[in-house]
């Protein structure tokens, strides 16, 4: 009797520890879209303007990006770890993903700029990389809707180069048609499902 008893509390612990093992615990359901919304407006308002004023005064706004996506991202990534108390290796691996391609962006546009290539090529590289980094974080959280949009703004990524001379501010509509595409759609879709598997 003993002994059954034994069997079945260790029957008992082992299969609640599979059913911990199994739920994976997902987080940054906010991220895409704390860096998705700013960098879309800003891009179209720097549109407006070039196309209203004719001027580029507010390439100055994409400083706000970072002083607006920084401290969210910082604040959403707290809530995550005290929900969780823990980073599992994937959250570590699309943080440090979408920290590299904040950097690559940054120096390839400071390179750009210096190559005098900047306006021809910068928004395709842009592009290119929030549609890489939407498709690897999908691949990583196994997220379909984040992998199919992660392609179909990779592709898009082409069209910048194609809009040249006058046609140079269609660049930036089409870039926040990309980013809007790349991260703010997966994010709201993304979002709503963890909502869905906490519930």
């Amino acid at each position: 009797m003993h002994l059954i008893m034994e069997t079945n509390e260790i029957d008992i612990i082992r299969n609640m520890r599979a059913e911990v093992m199994s739920r994976k615990d997902i987080t940054g359901e906010n991220l895409f879209l704390v860096w998705g919304y700013p960098t879309a407006i800003v891009l179209f308002i720097e549109y407006l303007a070039l196309i209203t004023w004719g001027e580029n005064w507010c390439a100055w706004l994409w400083a706000l990006i970072p002083l607006i996506s920084t401290p969210l991202m910082i604040h959403y990534l707290r809530v995550d770890y005290k929900r969780t108390q823990h980073r599992t290796h994937e959250q570590s691996y699309i943080l440090t993903l979408w920290i590299f391609i904040g950097i690559a962006s940054c120096v390839g546009g400071a390179a750009m700029g210096f190559a005098g290539v900047f306006e021809k090529f910068f928004f395709s590289y842009l592009g290119l990389l929030c549609g890489l980094g939407c498709f690897l974080t999908g691949i990583i959280l196994d997220f379909r809707p984040k992998t199919v949009c992660g392609v179909i703004a990779s592709l898009l990524s082409i069209i910048p180069l194609f809009l040249q001379g006058d046609n140079w501010p269609l660049q930036l509509l089409v870039t926040s048609a990309i980013v809007v595409i790349a991260l703010i759609i997966p994010g709201h879709l993304f979002k709503r499902y963890v909502r869905e598997y906490y519930s």
